[in-house]
């Protein structure tokens, strides 16, 4: 009806829609119309709007109220719910009148959404309608009818929440005292609607089978059963007594329905549960009506007695038992032995079927109410009912599960002690009834008890004493005496039938162990009193009775509370009940045969011991004498023995110092004469039954003396070590068993057996490597148990015996090393460790003995001192600092509050100052000891409260003055040499030189050891905010910092410093985190005063502290206040300024600039050379004016001026052409500041100089060049080796400027430099490189002898290539050597190529540049060779520069080597200037050379040179190479960067070479390798491809996917700009370019002929082939077409230059053939493609002509000289 696509009716222009109009009616009248239920079925019980004509209550019901409810008769089940919860809401938030609009509606709705399919939805409406009643209250009242019955139904729900919701709703609509008033109001309604649900209503009726699915109809009626049934039971349980009688003749229809009694059947658990808890309602509030149905009801339920279902089985048993009570005669419905007994056979027969714990407590009651005539209970009856019982307990699921045990038992017992009441007496049938129940029930009960021990641990044994107790409790007070005579009889027959089948257990054939077991477990339980089973139970289940307090309570909460510390011990040894204990005593009717019993069976285990040896008897003897310690016992054993005649034969007599009494003790004299001998023999496995013997026998002992008189002589004895412990074990397990044996523990005998077993223990281990003897380890137990078990805070054992042992072990642990050379794993290290972490750990809060100190700090150094020293394992050592660590607790403990410090704190931390300073540590010793010292400080903190005991151990550590100044002297002063080249620090004398000695490489500084270890320390005691006294603190970081510079200043530091550094760095000792020193008053104070007075080191480190903590000019100036501090000039002032020029304000500067200057004008001749002289005053103002951060050009020109004054009044001062042997090292200082402030002038005033200073300037220069050449041999002296720097530096310095400067200067001054001065720098520096690299073969870039190399070469990269062609190097010739050079290139190239694989980056990057200029000039020299070459037969080769191919081969060998174990593709990380690094970077500088001189050749000659280095296969080895030297990614900047157009790559960016370049040190090898690749693939393409193509599959896509990524596009688009941009000429032919599809067409045309060629460049150029295409071609012939495109195609694939020159190749080529040239028919050219010659050698026969190359190719190939054309002979 309203569909949306169906046709509307006329002027109807919108769709139907409901919501509108109810929109509309709103908008009209205010509220929506009133609504009128109506509907054709019962299940239609809506809230239905219409349309008009509402009553006036409808206006009464809210506009949002009448939506919600409009929405609760929707189907959805989401829209019900949250329109309940809407609902819900409402009422509680709206005003309670606009709620009562809605109560008329209420009741038919909730009637509906009650039994609501979805239990959200009922949960929801109750909690809804307690809203609703809170907010309505008693308006409710005229509804309550209406609801009530479905309001009882739903607190019946069998959803829990739904069901609690309306059970709350309900008491908040009535209080307690008025619910029973509402029902009985509304008890007819409620009546009439349960009986509808249960007799009319069916699944089809409660819900439309046409919309429903079957089982949610059926799951809704079986839901709507299950609760109707609930709620009439509840209604009769909460209705008054009074109004019984009227429910009752209302519910006659449904029970004189058949159909109600058919829900016992029904196929629904919930619903026959229901049923029978219904039933048993009924017995209970209305019995008559259930009598008059007796019929009906008694084989309702009983007949279904065998109910398996967990839910319906309680409430069947509670309905049976109602029915037996109410109905007498219900037996009389039902045929009890087919219908129901057989059914209970087989629910006992098979457990319950796991409802034991439900079923079985009913069986007493049950049993109890079957009347005896009814159902002819008999002899037999009850024989099968415990039968069956018991064969219900065999059953696996009854043994697994605990509570069904304990339910079937106890129903067993109380059955049996039951019907035992019941035939109490002499009758022949009682009799028989009597032995029945004990002879064919309980005694085979117990036996099946015995055989499983699942049934032995719980409460069968328990409930088996108490009914004896309850027979002997009745024997004893009945007054009948038939009863009293009855019950002894029935007490001896169970223990005559008990003591068969125990003897026969124990005398079986094969003794079963579990039944031993069971039988002592029994006895044990038997022996105790009364009630001893119930206290066993409330201990195990945890459960307290308030009713009954047993009189033991207070001895089971003891017993409770004890501890067992030993871990073999077991439960049972914690408790001890002897029967002269116990608190009530045993029955005389149980004691007698019980005593008798226990005898027999330790008579019969003493037989089996003796001769079968039977561990299992003497188990169960050590159990029974362990519950039964009795002299009577003993006597009988003894009895027994003497019987036998075997004591003469077997015993020890008894000693003769025993006095008499204890000789008559039946149980001394048992242990005399049996236990020693069973304790000699070696079975470790019977110690503990025979140590509990021996207890046994120490209970019989009078008194403590008796029994350490026994224990003294067993002591003696050389028993097994093992005995000894498990004795002192079981003492220490129990306060009682202790008690028996403290005098003897407390010994001198004991004292002194542990005393030799600690001496034996030690001594053995160590002369035996691993020891044999199983008793080792129990020694080592014993000593670990006496030394660390304590009792009421008291040793075990004496304690001088205590002090004695733990002497013994330190005196063993001292020689550990000897004992772990052995390499034994069980050495005693690990055992010692046990016995004192176990003895430590017991000593916390009590004082340490000074033996156990000294154990301690023996511990403690093996911790400390490295594994390779000390030969211990991981675990050894893991065991050792646990151990340590216990005792330092235990030691804080004890010291921690005191102000006093330990022997062992005094002690460990002398040693380890001994060690730091005068042992020689490695860097590993050095962390172990860190590490270990750290945590005892740690542990210290944590466990003290109190800083004092660490400041007591840092005054103990720390060294004082003199002490730290002989460390800091012990460090070698090899850091002087870098600061000094640097510039930082000035000297004028020759330092001592404490170079490393060999030894020294392995061992760190004494120095550094301290400094680190006090350092970790400190970082320690500033994160606990501890302030160390006398400013240690301050000091201890100034020396760290101290060590830490002298660290950064070495040049070439050996590896270990390295690992010391990366060790601090690991532990956190930085400058980062020693950034809280800001905090630290004083320490740049302290810095300051050192550097003053000391300088040097100092210096820089101040320098260093200052520049990581970002001090401001202001705080440094209140360090020094004003700058007359600084004078007069001493060594620590001036290198005080030096370090701080950089920090100082600004007028500090010009103020010491001007004090200097001043100064300078006054010095006379002898001032000159010392610090408080010119020396320092030049030293002090190069350091300020060299930043420039003053204006200081006036000032330096008049220093200047200064210096030339010095130079005609003093002249012998400057070091001119002179010999530095005589010069002093004050001179060369002074001289060395002279040349550093003219660098400094140069960069900042130039400008000011004229003709005079340049002249001054530039041949003080030359001079001072001269005396550099001329004293190369005196640099290894440092100050030397300082000149010569300084001096080339100079000249550097100078070469730059010259080449940089514009037109300013005068002419004559360039051309004086470039013609005179310039040629003179390298006339000397040439031939001094050359000096220097042959003096020093084998040299290092970082080592202070060759340092001179970096300014020298740097000042030769300015050399001209006329001064090179020109050079005075002495003549060097080889003679093998091909060459075309002339001498004088020769020379160059043979003197200068080797060293590009000199060890010295800076020569190799100099002469690299040097040859570079070189290389241009040399292919010409070839040229005049090349038409020798053309006309030879055999094909033509042409080596580059011999000097330059021969380094290659020996670079080549060495890479080989270098690089053989990388894979092609795979990146190579090469360690800067290290070695491998110069051979790598002479290799590829060598290549990037040739490849220069290779660019610069003619085509020609290119072809002659490429076709040398495909022979020699020197190109393939360097392209293998390059892929192992070219990164994966190789990108600039950070490692892994994903490449984009923007990215900077190594191909990209292009490669500058600088000889003082260390920044870019890491990537230059990379980078050069791009260089070199790029440059190859550019010039050599064509036999780069070659060599791509022949390469195997995975590098042949390595390289082919690397090009194509970083190169080809880049390689692409300079070959296309190149044609672009060309300003080469073709007569004929015009070439344009396409970059943006790589393309280049080339259009040839004469007279005419017309052609187009289109050449596209491949992805991967220039590796792919370039193809060539076919444009438009006017007048050639198709195969002359296909030749020449075939021919231009072989001339760009192979041929090694740029499309240009292919182009011009073939161009030439075509001109050829135009001109009348014929093709050569061996290559189909007229140009041959390598050496471009024509066809000249002709056939006689057929007069073709050929090129000489292509002959000889032809005639090598065939191995013939026939013509390829005629066949002919060619000669």
């Amino acid at each position: 009806m309203g569909g949306k696509n169906k046709q509307r009716t006329k002027g109807n222009l919108r769709p139907s829609s409901s919501g509108r109009a109810a929109e509309l009616l709103a908008k009209e009248r205010g509220t929506v119309p009133g609504f009128i239920g109506f509907g054709t079925s019962q299940s239609d019980l809506g809230y239905v709007p219409a349309v008009q004509g509402a009553d006036e209550i409808d206006s009464l019901v809210d506009s949002d109220f009448r939506m919600v409810l409009r929405k609760l008769s929707k189907k959805d089940v989401t829209t019900k719910l949250k329109a309940m919860q809407e609902f819900g809401t409402m009422c509680d938030i709206r005003d309670a009148e606009i709620v009562k609009g809605v109560l008329p509606y209420w009741p038919r709705i909730y009637c509906k959404i009650s039994l609501d399919y979805d239990r959200r939805v009922r949960e929801a409406t109750q909690i809804a309608f307690e809203k609703l009643v809170l907010k309505v209250k008693k308006h409710l009242a005229p509804h309550l009818k209406s609801l009530m019955g479905y309001w009882l139904i739903a607190q019946c729900d069998t959803f829990a929440p739904a069901a609690i919701a309306a059970k709350i709703a309900f008491e908040a609509a009535f209080p307690p005292s008025k619910q029973s008033e509402a029902l009985v109001f509304c008890k007819d309604e409620i009546i009439n609607v349960l009986q509808d649900h249960l007799l009319k209503e069916t699944a089809d009726t409660l819900s439309d089978p046409q919309t429903v699915a079957e089982e949610e109809r059926e799951a809704k009626y079986f839901r709507i059963l299950t609760s109707s049934l609930l709620a009439l039971k509840k209604l009769l349980c909460m209705l008054p007594p009074s109004e019984i009688s009227s429910v009752e003749l209302k519910l006659k229809p449904l029970l004189s329905h058949n159909k109600f009694w058919k829900y016992g059947k029904h196929s629904s658990s919930q619903v026959r549960s229901a049923f029978f808890e219904l039933v048993s309602a009924f017995c209970q509030y209305i019995p008559q009506s259930v009598k008059a149905e007796s019929s009906k009801i008694s084989p309702a339920v009983l007949v279904n007695i065998d109910e398996s279902d967990p839910i319906v089985c309680p409430p069947l048993w509670e309905a049976v038992l109602y029915i037996l009570t109410t109905i007498e005669d219900c037996w009389n419905h039902v045929n009890a032995k087919k219908n129901v007994f057989p059914k209970l056979s087989t629910i006992l027969i098979e457990g319950g079927r796991g409802l034991a714990t439900v079923i079985y407590p009913y069986l007493l009651p049950f049993i109890s109410k079957i009347p005896t005539s009814a159902t002819d209970l008999n002899l037999e009856f009850f024989k099968n009912f415990f039968s069956y019982i018991t064969k219900g307990l065999s059953t696996e699921r009854i043994l697994a599960n605990h509570s069904e045990r304990s339910a079937v038992v106890s129903a067993f017992f109380e059955c049996l002690r039951f019907i035992m009441q019941q035939h109490l007496g002499i009758k022949e049938e009682s009799v028989k009834m009597q032995k029945m129940l004990i002879n064919d029930q309980l005694i085979p009960f117990v036996d099946t008890a015995l055989r499983d021990p699942r049934l032995q641990n719980e409460q069968l044994f328990d409930q088996l004493a108490e009914t004896l107790n309850s027979w002997e409790t009745k024997a004893e007070t009945q007054g009948d005496d038939t009863v009293v005579e009855t019950l002894k009889n029935v007490l001896k027959t169970f223990w005559t039938s008990l003591s068969e089948i125990c003897l026969e257990k124990i005398n079986a054939q094969e003794t079963d162990g579990k039944s031993l077991l069971g039988i002592s477990t029994l006895l044990e339980v038997l022996q105790k009193a009364e009630n001893s089973w119930k206290q066993r139970k409330r201990k195990v289940c945890k459960i307290k009775y308030i009713t009954e307090v047993p009189e033991s309570s207070t001895e089971n909460k003891k017993e409770e509370n004890k501890t067992d510390s030993c871990e073999e011990e077991d439960g049972e040894d914690s408790e001890f009940c002897w029967d002269e204990a116990l608190p009530v005593p045993v029955s005389h009717l149980r004691k007698g045969p019980l005593y008798d019993l226990v005898c027999k069976l330790a008579e019969q285990s003493i037989e089996h011991i003796g001769e079968l040896k039977s561990e299992q008897h003497l188990s169960f003897l050590s159990s029974l004498l362990k519950s039964f310690s009795s002299c009577q016992i003993f006597q009988a054993l003894l009895d027994l023995a003497e019987e036998k005649n075997a004591s003469n034969r077997d015993f020890i007599p008894l000693p003769q110092e025993i006095v008499k009494p204890l000789r008559d003790n039946p149980a001394i004299q048992f242990m005399y004469q049996r236990l020693l001998n069973w304790l000699g023999e070696d079975k470790k496995q019977n110690t503990d039954f025979l140590v509990d013997i021996l207890y046994s026998i120490l209970c019989c002992c009078e008194t403590n003396s008796e029994r350490k008189t026994i224990l003294d002589d067993l002591t003696k004895l050389d028993l097994k070590w093992n005995i000894l412990l498990r004795i002192i074990q079981k003492a220490c397990s129990s306060p009682d068993k202790h008690l028996l044996v403290s005098i003897w523990l407390k010994g001198d005998i004991l004292g002194e057996k542990l005393v030799t077993l600690a001496d034996h223990l030690c001594n053995m281990d160590l002369e035996v490597a691993v020891s044999s003897e199983s008793s080792t380890s129990e020694g080592w137990t014993l000593l670990s148990l006496v030394l660390s078990q304590r009792i009421k805070n008291d040793y075990l054992i004496g304690e001088s015996y205590v002090e004695r042992i733990i002497g013994k072990l330190n005196a063993a642990l001292s020689k550990a090393k000897n004992i772990s050379e052995v390499r034994n794993t069980e050495s005693p290290i690990s055992f010692i460790c046990d016995v004192a972490s176990s003895f430590f750990i017991s000593m916390k809060g009590c004082c340490l003995m000074p033996s156990s100190e000294e154990l301690l700090l023996t511990i403690f150094q093996l911790c400390a001192q490295n594994q390779d020293f000390t030969h211990l394992s991981d675990f050894l050592v893991c065991k050792l600092k646990h151990t340590w660590l216990c005792g330092l607790r235990s030691l804080v403990l004890q010291f921690g509050n005191a102000d006093k410090q330990s022997t062992f704190l005094r002690l460990s931390a002398l040693w380890l100052k001994d060690q730091i300073q005068s042992s020689s540590l490695d860097v590993k010793s050095l962390r172990v000891m860190i590490s270990t010292v750290d945590d005892l400080l740690n542990n210290l903190l944590e466990a003290s409260n109190s800083p004092f005991l660490l400041r007591l151990y840092v005054e103990n550590l720390m060294p004082n003055d003199s002490e730290w100044e002989h460390l800091r002297h012990s460090l070698s002063t090899q850091w002087l040499h870098k600061p000094l080249l640097e510039g930082r620090l000035s000297l004028n004398y020759e330092h001592s030189r404490t170079d490393f000695q060999e030894h020294s490489t392995v061992k760190l500084p004494s120095h550094l050891c301290t400094t680190a270890l006090l350092s970790k320390i400190v970082l320690l005691s500033l994160k606990e905010e501890i302030i160390l006294e006398d400013n240690k603190t301050e000091k201890i970081i100034a020396e760290l910092l101290y060590s830490l510079q002298w660290c950064e200043e070495l040049e070439n530091p050996y590896s270990m410093l390295t690992e010391f550094r990366e060790m601090l760095q690991e532990m956190g000792i930085t400058y980062d985190n020693l950034c809280v020193l800001s905090k630290i008053p004083g320490l740049l104070q302290l810095m300051f005063i050192r550097s003053r007075d000391s300088g040097t080191l100092w210096a820089l480190t101040l320098s260093k502290l200052m520049r990581s903590k970002n001090i401001l000019p202001d705080e440094v100036k209140r360090l020094y206040k004003t700058t007359e501090g600084f004078f007069p000039v001493t060594e620590g002032s001036l290198h005080t300024v030096q370090s701080l020029s950089s920090f100082l304000p600004l007028e500090d500067k010009e103020e010491l600039v001007n004090q200097c200057t001043a100064r300078l004008l006054t010095c006379t001749k002898k001032d000159l050379c010392n610090i408080d002289g010119s020396f320092g005053y030049l030293s002090i103002l190069n350091s300020c004016l060299k930043k420039g951060s003053i204006d200081g050009r006036e000032k330096l020109y008049g220093i200047l001026k200064i210096i030339m004054s010095w130079k005609s009044d003093h002249e012998d001062i400057f070091l001119f052409s002179c010999n530095l042997k005589e010069a002093s090292p004050q001179l060369l200082g002074l001289n060395i500041e002279i040349i550093h402030l003219l660098s400094i002038l140069l960069k900042y005033s130039s400008s000011l100089l004229v003709d005079t200073d340049w002249d001054f300037i530039m041949c003080s220069m030359l001079a001072w060049l001269e005396t550099t050449s001329e004293n190369h041999v005196l640099y290894p002296v440092p100050l030397v080796q300082l000149f010569a720097c300084v001096s080339c530096d100079l000249a550097c310095t100078l070469s730059a400027y010259f080449n940089s400067i514009s037109s300013n200067l005068p002419v004559n001054l360039i051309s004086e430099w470039h013609e005179f001065f310039s040629e003179g720098i390298h006339n000397l520096l040439l031939p001094l490189l050359v000096k220097i690299t042959e003096e020093n073969k084998d040299t290092s870039e970082t080592s202070f002898q060759n340092s001179v190399l970096i300014p020298l070469g740097e000042t030769l990269t300015y050399i001209s290539k006329d001064q090179l062609l020109n050079h005075n190097l002495a003549i060097r010739l080889t003679p093998d050597q091909k060459t075309n050079l002339p001498e004088r290139l020769q020379t160059l190239l043979n003197t200068l190529a080797p060293l590009l694989h000199f060890r010295a980056r800076p020569v190799q990057i100099a002469v690299y540049h040097v040859l570079y200029k070189l290389m241009p000039e040399l292919p010409r020299f070839d040229d005049d060779d090349v038409k020798s070459y053309v006309d030879e037969e055999e094909e033509p080769v042409l080596s580059p520069p011999a000097a330059l191919m021969t380094v290659l081969g020996i670079l080549e060998d060495l890479l080989e080597n270098i690089l053989e174990c990388y894979p092609v593709g795979e990146f190579a990380v090469i360690q800067p200037l290290s070695e491998e690094f110069c051979y790598v970077l002479g290799y590829l500088l060598t290549w990037k050379l040739i490849l220069t001189f290779f660019k610069a050749a003619t085509s020609q000659l290119r072809a002659l040179y490429s076709l040398y280095l495909r022979r020699t296969k020197s190109l393939n080895k360097l392209l293998y190479h390059l892929f192992r030297l070219m990164p994966e990614v190789p990108t600039m900047g950070l490692a892994g960067e994903v490449p984009n157009k923007e990215t900077k790559t190594f191909f990209t960016e292009e490669l500058h070479l600088h000889v003082r370049e260390t920044a870019t040190l890491s990537s230059q090898i990379p980078h050069l390798a791009c260089s070199v690749y790029q440059i190859t693939l550019k010039d050599l393409p064509a036999m780069v491809r070659l060599w791509w193509n022949s390469c195997e599959k995975r590098v042949f896509n390595v390289v082919d996917k690397f090009t194509s990524k970083y190169v080809s596009n880049m390689l692409s688009f300079q070959e296309i700009s190149s044609v672009q941009t060309s300003t080469q000429l073709f007569n004929g032919m015009t070439v344009k370019a396409r970059s943006t599809t790589r393309e280049v067409i080339a259009t040839y045309s004469v007279d005419d002929i017309f052609i187009e060629l289109i050449i596209q460049l491949p992805l991967n150029y220039p590796l792919g082939s370039i193809t060539v295409e076919s444009g438009k071609r006017v007048g050639v012939a198709v195969q002359q077409w296909r030749n020449w495109m075939l021919q231009l195609s072989t001339y760009l694939t192979h041929q090694n230059g740029s499309i240009m020159e292919g182009l011009a190749l073939w161009k030439n080529n075509v001109d050829k053939r135009f001109e009348g040239v014929e093709d050569c028919m061996i290559c189909f050219s007229v140009i041959h493609g390598f050496n471009y010659s024509l066809p000249k050698k002709a056939c006689r026969t057929c007069k073709k002509k050929f090129h000489s190359a292509c002959l000889y190719k032809w005639f090598t190939s065939s191995n013939k000289s026939t013509c390829p054309l005629c066949r002919e002979t060619f000669f």
